[in-house]
């Protein structure tokens, strides 16, 4: 049995992480991964390529020492203000009268009509996913194959990322040593190894928040299918920006008292001698705890009501089944009861949903406590490789493709098109 591996990088806003996986015949066999602060990245616009380059090079250096394998492709993950989401439609005809069963090369062909409507010469399509089909008059089809229809109509879905954006960060790569064997947008990365592939999904409206540095990815799945995309330029930095400015301190400074002091919620509890002794100009100064907590908490709760805003423009909050909830920023203390006190529904942290990775890592101090959050989005990305796409081989040949089987598909298309 052939030994392959895939490598998922995650690029943050203040973070970048990454997975190693070995595989065997598509299943893992061991994993490695490691992260590091990176400041190269703004609102998922690279701003420093010198810093991401020497990040990437040190990160993935530490995963050659630590699994022995020398990376060449890896997979990677575009976010933020470059992403842009539309909604688009193409109707084909199937028969000059009558109907005719809809077969794999319909659909084919009516995707691509969609997507080639839905193109822009700046832009380039990395998700395209159909959100409903109609036939005739009937609407909201999920999967039209094998009924009968005089034409056919897909709504379809298109996630893009902004062409300068993809060739920049395609340059990163190449200069850090690597080549992309495939991108993903992070929401959608994300989604997949927070929402197990299981009835929970199917049923109802599910949400997925992902509260980032500077950037909030909110994907909303409804029925299984994915409904709406919103990326909203608010974070967890919000808060230490407001910290700092509040407390006339360093960002930096208020970063690690927002870790290591920060909590949200009835800050009338904290006594008013309770205070943090914290460095400044080579001095040491006092803050009061309770004013720290003050700050936060009404940062929070307007953090808070922007986001709920921006999810009840695509779905009312009544019709929410599951709404989960990743970043570092939710481990601070009582952020996920403001959370929830705002959006009038219960909230879950994220949670890695996948059989043999939770069997890998179960005992590995990365992943402990909060800690797995830094790694969702790398470990989604590296889901997303292992279900639609072939691993990298580390032997020089690739398999030969099965030429029977496809031979055998396309006489059904064929047979199904005129029969």
């Amino acid at each position: 049995m052939k030994n392959n591996y895939i490598c998922a990088l995650d690029i943050g806003t203040s973070k970048i992480s990454a997975v190693l996986a070995q595989t065997k015949a598509r299943h893992i066999s061991g994993i490695f991964f490691d992260t590091l602060a990176v400041k190269g990245v703004k609102r998922g616009v690279i701003v420093d390529p010198i810093e991401l380059v020497n990040a990437i090079t040190g990160l993935l250096g530490n995963l050659k020492q630590k699994s022995g394998i020398a990376v060449k492709h890896l997979y990677t993950n575009i976010s933020g203000a470059e992403i842009v989401t539309k909604h688009s439609r193409a109707i084909i005809p199937l028969a000059e009268r009558g109907n005719k069963v809809i077969s794999h090369a319909d659909i084919n062909r009516a995707n691509e009509q969609a997507r080639i409507l839905g193109s822009s010469l700046e832009e380039e399509i990395i998700h395209e996913i159909p959100s409903s089909y109609t036939i005739d008059s009937k609407c909201n089809i999920i999967n039209p194959l094998g009924l009968y229809s005089h034409r056919l109509e897909v709504d379809l879905y298109l996630v893009c990322g902004k062409l300068s954006s993809l060739q920049s960060l395609n340059r990163v790569i190449n200069q850090a040593g690597y080549e992309i064997k495939d991108l993903f947008f992070s929401g959608i990365a994300t989604s997949e190894i927070v929402f197990p592939r299981s009835d929970v999904l199917n049923r109802g409206v599910n949400v997925l928040c992902d509260i980032g540095g500077d950037v909030t990815e909110i994907v909303v799945f409804e029925d299984g299918m994915l409904k709406d995309i919103k990326i909203l330029p608010s974070g967890g930095m919000d808060l230490t920006l407001q910290l700092a400015q509040e407390l006339k301190i360093p960002l930096e400074l208020a970063e690690d008292i927002k870790r290591s002091h920060g909590s949200v919620g009835d800050f009338s509890q904290i006594k008013e001698d309770k205070e943090i002794l914290v460095k400044k100009n080579n001095l040491y100064r006092p803050i009061k705890q309770k004013a720290v907590s003050e700050i936060l908490t009404q940062k929070t709760h307007s953090l808070c009501q922007v986001l709920k805003g921006s999810l009840e423009e695509i779905v009312p909050l009544t019709r929410v089944n599951n709404f989960v909830a990743v970043g570092r920023t939710i481990t601070l203390d009582g952020f996920l009861e403001i959370m929830e006190n705002n959006f009038s529904i219960p909230i879950k942290p994220g949670r890695i949903n996948h059989p043999d990775i939770t069997a890998l890592i179960t005992h590995q101090e990365a992943f402990a406590r909060g800690k797995y959050l830094d790694y969702l989005t790398a470990l989604g990305i590296l889901c997303l490789a292992l279900r639609k796409t072939r691993p990298q081989v580390l032997s020089d040949s690739p398999p030969a493709p099965n030429l029977l089987a496809k031979t055998i598909n396309k006489v059904k298309e064929v047979y199904q098109e005129y029969f």
